[in-house]
């Protein structure tokens, strides 16, 4: 008489456990997803709903339709920002661009006392933008900033920065330029110190100039990583606020 064989235990089938590799690093991204959509999608989509709500003293008080967006573009102060706006991110962007790469250049190559000057350059990138905004007002201030005083010490006339619209635009140029052209001058070293040797060597052997060198070799090579500085820059610049809003103005 055959004994009966036992029957084997049952094992998870190979596409089962497959399809659940293939599925981990999706579930990984549930949180960030999460808090994605809490702080940014939700917010975004409130801010959409009140734009088309009709508000009374703060308070909602039924739909306004296509008010809101007609009141908007038919007003001019929004278009006097809008230019406003342009002109400040297309300054502010060309200038530290420019700095910021001339400064990594500079400070490429082991110089003496070349890391204190590096540090010295980063360290406006580390104050905390409302802490800018403070300092750089009590500096401009006519009563007791340093500014007006210096330009009067140098036989110039006072420029009184917060007095006029156009003086107070190019002191917040001034202001922006100082606190983020380092982080265009730390991509820039970055991008040099990783760029290939061999296109620029033979470029000096074929006998072109530091110049001719720059403009065709190095720069080019670093557009990438200027890129990315330049849209982060843009899309910071655009929402400035720490440095110009003043608490308790009317």
């Amino acid at each position: 008489m055959a004994i009966p064989a036992s029957a084997p235990s049952k094992a998870p089938s190979v596409p089962r456990l497959v399809r659940l590799e293939n599925a981990f690093p999706y579930l990984l991204l549930i949180p960030a997803t999460i808090a994605l959509l809490a702080v940014s999608v939700f917010p975004l989509y409130q801010g959409i709903e009140a734009s088309f709500t009709k508000w009374v003293f703060g308070r909602p008080v039924g739909s306004a339709g296509f008010t809101n967006y007609y009141n908007v573009f038919t007003d001019q102060t929004f278009w006097d920002s809008m230019w406003t706006t342009v002109r400040f991110v297309t300054i502010v962007l060309v200038l530290e661009t420019v700095l910021g790469l001339a400064l990594a250049l500079l400070v490429h190559r082991e110089l003496r006392f070349v890391r204190v000057f590096r540090m010295s350059i980063i360290a406006p990138m580390t104050v905390a933008p409302v802490a800018v905004g403070v300092i750089w007002r009590l500096m401009y201030s006519s009563d007791t900033g340093i500014v007006d005083p210096l330009f009067v010490a140098l036989g110039l006339p006072a420029p009184e920065v917060l007095s006029h619209p156009e003086t107070a635009f190019w002191g917040l140029v001034i202001v922006d330029t100082w606190e983020w052209t380092p982080l265009l001058f730390l991509l820039a070293l970055a991008g040099l110190q990783s760029l290939p040797q061999e296109p620029l060597e033979a470029a000096a052997v074929d006998g072109a100039g530091p110049f001719r060198v720059l403009f065709e070799h190095t720069i080019p090579l670093l557009m990438p990583v200027l890129a990315v500085g330049i849209v982060l820059r843009l899309i910071d610049a655009i929402g400035t606020f720490d440095q110009i809003f003043r608490p308790g103005a009317k």
